[in-house]
């Protein structure tokens, strides 16, 4: 089976540095293709990003053809037959068909060859199944045009074998489903998903992160998550409770106040009611410290989060939170609260930072000093009594009250 259809918008593939690349590469008998991703988001009229290309060209021989046209070539994967291609500073991974002589793992002894059929089949789902040829005429092997009509994740053949491939396919056939799918998941994925479950133990944290993080910011993620809990995979992610509701309103708040869809955010929405909940999620997706500081930060009250802090207590949490943890926490204590992604006081608390920025504390030791107040803990100590003081009074900046202020805290500084 070799279905084609022609590439109703082919222009992209006639940009400078992938016409040049897939000219390198088609001649001389050979040839070359776009595949994977590029191909699948080109039919879906999506951004294209990385651009991928499969070759019948044996590794040794890109390399050849992009040294003796001036080209940087980069073994990135040779012994897979991978070579990145620099192309007027545009990279391509560039690979050469392969059929899989024998699998174990992630890891696979591979062929080359000059099979377009054999090297569809060894992918993981039809829609990344697709080739396009420099002319614009799209190669289907396995099924994946009426798969991305139908918005079907399926995989290609026996998905119990594709998962024994690489258990990491299980995360993204769910991945996949949140991203592209029109309707419920096809069964027969599913039940392998469910039946190869405990493979997820012998992938690494990292790459279950990566894979989770893209799911929470898909399109469909919370059907997909619906789905996830019912067949207890979202437990077994996140070692605990899936708070779907959250998650769901999140969804929501996030668009009602225009921004832009956050994994860590909806990781919190997810997963997160106390401290306790933070640290586990990441020790158990061995999150960034960056990830796990924004998620404790949400955790540290945000039941304290409402509309009934007024003006002056949403000011105060701003300055001390900054902008993004600010909107980290009142959009997670907002899915949690009765009110409606509609609500006016809860969006005009979540748009402060839009309206007001959080002045720099203006005094400085000089000042204390200047008051007697000598260097070391009781100038710290001072300072923030003086801070306090300052974000109390609603964050004055006229030289007078500053000067009260400053004035205030070295006296309290000599009594104390």
């Amino acid at each position: 089976m070799n279905a084609t259809v022609q590439l109703a918008d082919s222009a992209w593939l006639r940009g400078s540095a992938l016409a040049r690349a897939l000219s390198l590469l088609n001649s001389g008998g050979e040839e070359a293709r776009v595949v994977g991703g590029a191909a699948r988001n080109a039919l879906m009229g999506l951004p294209l990003s990385d651009i991928d290309i499969a070759t019948t060209a044996p590794p040794d021989e890109v390399v050849r053809r992009a040294t003796a046209d001036g080209l940087k070539a980069v073994p990135t994967g040779i012994e897979h037959g991978t070579v990145t291609l620099v192309v007027d500073g545009t990279p391509f991974e560039v690979t050469t068909l392969r059929q899989d002589v024998e699998t174990f793992g992630r890891k696979a002894r591979v062929a080359f060859g000059r099979d377009w059929k054999a090297d569809a089949e060894r992918r993981d789902f039809t829609m990344n199944a697709l080739s396009i040829s420099a002319d614009g005429v799209v190669h289907d092997y396995v099924g994946g045009l009426a798969d991305l009509e139908a918005g079907r994740v399926r995989f290609i053949g026996d998905p119990a074998r594709r998962i024994a491939e690489d258990y990491l396919r299980i995360l993204r056939f769910f991945r996949f489903q949140a991203s592209y799918a029109q309707g419920p998941p096809d069964a027969e994925g599913l039940h392998a998903c469910i039946m190869a479950r405990e493979g997820l133990r012998s992938l690494s944290r990292e790459r279950v992160r990566a894979e989770l993080m893209k799911l929470l910011v898909a399109p469909f993620a919370v059907p997909t998550l619906q789905v996830m809990t019912e067949t207890g995979f979202a437990e077994r992610l996140l070692g605990g409770v899936a708070l779907l509701a959250s998650f769901a309103s999140m969804v929501e708040v996030e668009e009602a106040v225009g921004v832009a869809p956050d994994a860590v955010r909806r990781l919190g929405a997810l997963g997160v009611l106390i401290a306790e909940d933070a640290e586990r999620l990441r020790e158990k997706l061995r999150l960034f410290n960056s990830e796990y500081e924004r998620l404790a930060s949400i955790a540290d009250g945000w039941w304290r989060v409402s509309p009934g802090l007024g003006e002056a207590g949403a000011r105060v949490l701003l300055y001390r939170l900054g902008p993004g943890r600010y909107v980290d926490r009142v959009l997670v204590a907002w899915t949690r609260a009765p009110q409606g992604a509609a609500d006016p006081a809860w969006r005009a608390l979540a748009a402060l930072p839009a309206r007001w920025t959080a002045p720099r504390f203006p005094l400085k030791s000089a000042e204390l000093i200047a008051r007697g107040i000598p260097k070391g803990r009781a100038l710290g100590a001072a300072l923030r009594d003086a801070e306090e003081a300052w974000i109390a009074a609603g964050f004055p900046q006229d030289e007078g009250a500053l000067d009260r202020l400053a004035n205030d805290a070295a006296r309290r500084a000599r009594v104390g």
